[in-house]
């Protein structure tokens, strides 16, 4: 079983949820998001594995999401996804993909159920 996390290693909730993968003996590919952002179509497919709208994926407490407006003005789903690829601190944390699902560890016991 692969499973990835896209981790930041600042986030506690990211640690929590590393950490309770690892308790599982479990060794997931790890990417650090911010040094290596994902690309649109990684997003949009997480997105889909998440069934969730790209709205959902981001984080509305940054900065950069007040400063591209965001939420003031209508952005379909390509322009968020776009936004998120561009700026990857926009995108919600820890994210864990394994078996073909993926998993928001908010709270990281999320990720318990595709593991």
């Amino acid at each position: 079983m692969t499973v990835t996390i896209w981790h930041n290693p600042r986030c506690s909730k990211s640690r929590q949820t590393l950490a309770l993968i690892e308790g599982r003996g479990i060794r997931p590919q790890i990417v650090e998001y911010l040094k290596q952002p994902p690309s649109r179509e990684d997003i949009a497919r997480v997105v889909k594995l998440l069934a969730i709208a790209p709205i959902e994926l981001m984080r509305r407490g940054e900065t950069v999401y007040k400063e591209l407006e965001i939420g003031v003005r209508p952005l379909g789903d390509d322009e968020l996804i776009a936004a998120m690829a561009a700026n990857p601190v926009l995108i919600e944390r820890p994210v864990v993909i394994a078996n073909g699902r993926a998993a928001l560890g908010r709270p990281p016991e999320n990720v318990l159920d595709i593991l």
